[in-house]
């Protein structure tokens, strides 16, 4: 008679890798990456169902079940891609979290993170020039998320500058602004900028340094 085997530890339950939730995740993970794929193939003015149902393989009514329209799915992209939101977020909510290491390194580390970025990421480029371009819910809703996050950050920051005839607000309007057209005009035209070209290493190592520059200025008058 063969004695029946005890297992001291049962198997573990296999883990569940698909059903409603998961599967519902996906989709939309899907639908979220197709509105890049056509932007980059076709533009942003070729956003709409059909385009990003073609591009990902599924029903496009499944746009207005998972997100509710157009415009939220364009805005899920949005979010992912956003300057606040992407690479720099880290740094961001780590001072946020803990306003005394603001100080220029850790903006100028920022600054210097969205400069890198927008050389880099073609989508954000045609992302950043529609918005420059066109009205839409999406862009303005991401708009009004990027500005309440820089709020977080700069509440921390205006007391130093109270009395101060430096305006560091105005200072990052400037840099941002600025890193957004020269990176767009380099990349979109490929020629210099006031005989500077930030698609060489030496051009952008340039900007980066008067960047720093610059922060270091505004900060004279400002205990660090």
């Amino acid at each position: 008679m063969k004695k029946k085997v005890i297992e001291d530890n049962p198997k573990k339950e296999r883990k569940v890798t698909s059903g409603p939730i998961r599967d519902k995740e996906r989709t939309k993970a899907r639908m979220i990456a197709a509105v890049g794929k056509v932007i980059q193939k076709k533009g942003y003015h070729a956003l709409n169902g059909p385009n990003i149902a073609l591009e990902c393989g599924l029903n496009k009514a499944l746009i207005w079940n998972y997100f509710g329209g157009l415009d939220q799915l364009v805005e899920a992209y949005m979010a992912q891609k956003d300057f606040w939101q992407l690479g720099d977020k880290g740094v961001l909510e780590q001072m946020i979290s803990n306003p005394s290491s603001i100080n220029i390194s850790s903006l100028e580390e920022l600054l210097q993170s969205q400069f890198n970025t927008f050389l880099k990421d073609k989508t954000k480029q045609k992302v950043i020039h529609w918005g420059l371009g066109e009205k839409t819910k999406a862009l303005k809703n991401i708009a009004e998320k990027r500005e309440m996050l820089g709020e977080e950050l700069f509440k921390h920051i205006d007391a130093r500058f109270e009395n101060s005839e430096n305006d560091l607000r105005a200072t990052f309007a400037i840099l941002v602004s600025s890193i957004y057209y020269m990176s767009l005009q380099a990349k979109s035209t490929g020629s210099t900028f006031f005989g500077i070209d930030i698609n060489t290493e030496a051009g952008k190592q340039r900007i980066e340094k008067t960047i720093r520059k610059i922060l270091e200025q505004t900060f004279t008058d400002v205990q660090r």
